[in-house]
């Protein structure tokens, strides 16, 4: 029989179960249970001062197995804490309630009260006194079989699981244990960056230009005030324009969305924090980046050398400090600093099998060769600095070092972890800056920066000299939960229609 024949022909089976219940004038979706406790918690209640059938308790959960042994029957709960073996009897439950049991489905979401013993074998188990079906699971849960003499997992199809988180959360415990740590990194963060009095703000998601990044925008019209609008690339512009209304130190996790590819390290939708101080700047942000994310490793981790992939990684701090020229440099054998036209640039670029066909300045080649060259090979903590300000529209000039600017981006496992810099905060040089990308925007460059008067406007008011700072959480959290992809840290990754 065919897999897709057997499931339906359960499906069938449970369909019918839950119209025999009713005949039987039993609900099997009740309005309500309420649990009273979880199974982690009670059994090490249990081993820590054992009970008798006195103390009883409610849990709720799915049905993890079942064995039925004639009057007798073992079976385990699943709840978000973990799993209980529970043990019921037609003695305790009666003849309609213990029929009824033998009939549960493995998925089977139910609630139950009762008290804890030890089974001969030692283990620690519910004795079941009463029981409800709360929710019938109609569709079989996928398991792991033998087929052929081969183990396989049902549910192993990557694509299958992201479409269907919800059954990937019920049958992949690790896959729930990221999406727990991810939250406990998110609240991590909020601490921190709270206890370095940051104010947490919220900013526009809707906005009538997208700024703040380098970024294709998705496009939507709001109907009665009959404008365009895009969903935001970037926070950055808004939160800025609270620092020149005085408000100091803010951040904002945030939704962003850029209608470019997916990628394992790439989805069009993704979380960020961005974070701005005033008077501070490059250096200031450089500190706060290497303290947050050793900060999150020590108390997500427990450690600064964390495992990701085959590389053992060491985030203790001071983090290796080189320039963006240099790490190029270092990778490719290229120095960009001393190439004077667009054709060398790409000649150099292609003997390295670099494709830069679409290129139109000799940074832009430069980035590209990084990219391809330099990244991969970023797997221990590095701070990239001194970007060309040519690739840097909303970052201050290094007043060292004319066309650079005050800008470091953090690599961790070939990967950049964020983008921070001093931010710029002269009104006509930014003017300047957003009239080149304009020309660059009638080019063909669709992700080059529009032009925004009010924002120019706000810096007309005076902004303070500001560091700002912008951390991928997504890819954060990769790197501490060593995952190595990026849609196994979002819980719904966009996926073609089935």
């Amino acid at each position: 029989m065919s897999d897709a024949k057997e499931t339906n022909e359960l499906i069938q089976q449970r369909i019918q179960k839950i119209e025999d219940l009713k005949k039987q004038g039993i609900n099997p979706y009740p309005v309500r249970f309420f649990p009273d406790s979880k199974s982690k918690d009670i059994v090490e209640k249990f081993e820590a001062s054992p009970t008798g059938p006195e103390t009883k308790y409610k849990l709720g959960g799915r049905l993890h197995s079942k064995r039925v042994m004639g009057k007798a029957s073992f079976a385990h709960l699943k709840d978000s804490t973990g799993i209980i073996q529970l043990y019921a009897t037609r003695d305790d439950l009666g003849e309609m309630e213990y029929s009824l049991f033998k009939t549960l489905d493995l998925g089977d979401i139910i609630g139950l009260e009762g008290y804890l013993f030890t089974t001969q074998k030692g283990e620690i188990t519910l004795h079941v006194t009463s029981f409800q079906l709360l929710a019938k699971c109609i569709r079989p849960l996928p398991v792991v079989k033998e087929k052929d003499g081969v183990i396989y997992d049902a549910f192993a199809d990557v694509e299958q699981r992201y479409r269907m988180r919800y059954v990937d959360l019920v049958v992949n415990d690790s896959v729930r244990d990221t999406f727990v740590t991810r939250s406990k990194i998110v609240s991590e963060i909020r601490t921190f960056l709270t206890n370095e009095e940051f104010l947490e703000v919220e900013t526009p998601m809707m906005q009538p230009i997208a700024g703040g990044a380098a970024a294709r925008p998705f496009v939507t019209h709001h109907n009665t005030l009959d404008m365009q609008l895009f969903l935001r690339i970037a926070p950055e512009l808004y939160l800025k324009r609270l620092i020149v209304g005085g408000m100091d130190r803010v951040f904002e996790l945030n939704r962003n969305f850029r209608n470019e590819g997916i990628s394992t390290k790439h989805n069009p939708e993704f979380t960020m924090m961005e974070a701005y101080m005033a008077f501070g700047d490059m250096a200031s942000m450089l500190d706060l980046t290497e303290r947050l994310i050793t900060h999150l490793a020590q108390k997500i981790c427990g450690t600064l050398k964390i495992q990701y992939g085959k590389d053992q990684i060491d985030l203790s701090p001071p983090w290796r400090r080189v320039t963006y020229v240099d790490i190029i440099k270092e990778y490719s054998g290229i120095d960009f600093s001393q190439i004077k036209t667009l054709e060398e640039a790409k000649k150099k670029a292609s003997e390295l099998k670099v494709d830069v066909s679409k290129c139109q300045t000799i940074w832009k080649v430069a980035d590209e060769v990084f990219s391809d060259k330099a990244e991969p090979n970023l797997i221990q903590p590095v701070f990239i600095t001194d970007y060309p300000k040519e690739l840097s529209p909303l970052a201050k000039s290094n007043p060292d070092k004319p066309g650079y600017v005050e800008r470091f981006e953090p690599y961790i496992a070939g990967r950049e972890i964020g983008n921070a810099f001093t931010e710029l905060n002269d009104p006509f040089d930014q003017k300047e800056r957003f009239e080149e990308q304009v020309k660059q925007r009638e080019a063909g460059d669709d992700e080059a920066f529009m032009m925004d008067e009010d924002y120019i406007r706000a810096l007309e008011y005076g902004m303070p000299p500001t560091g700002g700072l912008g951390i991928g959480i997504d890819r954060l959290v990769m790197l501490l939960t060593n995952s190595h992809s990026i849609r196994d840290t979002i819980l719904f990754p966009l996926m073609r229609p089935e």
